[in-house]
């Protein structure tokens, strides 16, 4: 089985961080696949950077999809996730989708602890997209930005931990997730000091992804007509067409 690990931003060293991290999740048998955005932001951190992305994501769909069983979108927030579910063959999977819906199966609201202030309205506005503001009990925010946690993880376990007892203990949280591909692997160690469970986003995803493309489905045909374009790559203007 082969998962197109798909991170939209531009930094190679966060690929790197989450594709490990999905190794060691998948197990054996499961061939990662990483790409990296060719174009874009180093680290999404604002609509605009996120726009960008969605296009980045597509492009490395259709340079890197051949032969991949699944993809993974590998960026909370999810750029692009419904335009990559209408091109694909293969089930795709978000990050921040898999998360959230994980937390609803674990308990009655969430909440969400990332890196960077902008980011609050953009996932409320993804949450409000999956059809469970409902369920969110809120968006908590440290100050650095997911670019600035990768860079000194060790400096940001404070803070983060902070958030997520708060989120528990004034928001009401049933369960909190950890979102951002700069975070993985983070709350396995802060699980001990938040009172609810704590979801690792880049675990969550990897998982899902594995689970779907072990059904051996591929996703509906026809979905997306061909599209005439100019000035894409090559690769994704031929998807885009359907040649």
């Amino acid at each position: 089985m082969r998962i197109l690990l798909i991170n939209p931003n531009t930094t190679p060293e966060i690929t790197e961080l989450v594709a490990g991290h999905a190794r060691t999740i998948a197990g054996q048998g499961v061939e990662i696949v990483p790409a990296t955005g060719r174009f874009g932001a180093r680290y999404i951190s604002t609509r605009a950077a996120a726009a960008i992305a969605a296009h980045a994501a597509l492009d490395g769909l259709a340079e890197h999809g051949k032969g991949c069983d699944g993809v993974y979108l590998a960026c909370f927030g999810d750029p692009g996730l419904l335009a990559l579910k209408e091109v694909s063959a293969v089930p795709v999977v978000g990050m921040a989708e898999a998360s959230c819906h994980l937390a609803c199966m674990l308990g009655r609201r969430f909440s969400i602890v990332t890196g960077g202030e902008r980011w609050i309205p953009m996932l409320e506005e993804f949450v409000a997209g999956q059809g469970l503001s409902e369920r969110l009990a809120g968006i908590r925010t440290v100050a650095p930005t997911g670019g600035e946690i990768a860079r000194d993880r060790e400096g940001a376990l404070a803070l983060l931990a902070e958030a997520c007892r708060r989120c528990a203990e004034e928001d009401g949280a049933d369960v909190v997730i950890l979102g951002g591909a700069a975070l993985a692997g983070l709350a396995g160690r802060l699980a001990s000091e938040v009172p609810v469970p704590l979801i690792c986003s880049v675990e969550a995803g990897m998982r899902a992804a594995v689970a779907l493309a072990r059904q051996g489905r591929t996703a509906p045909s026809g979905a997306c007509p061909p599209t005439a374009s100019v000035g894409l790559s090559e690769a994704l203007a031929r998807l885009l067409s359907r040649r």
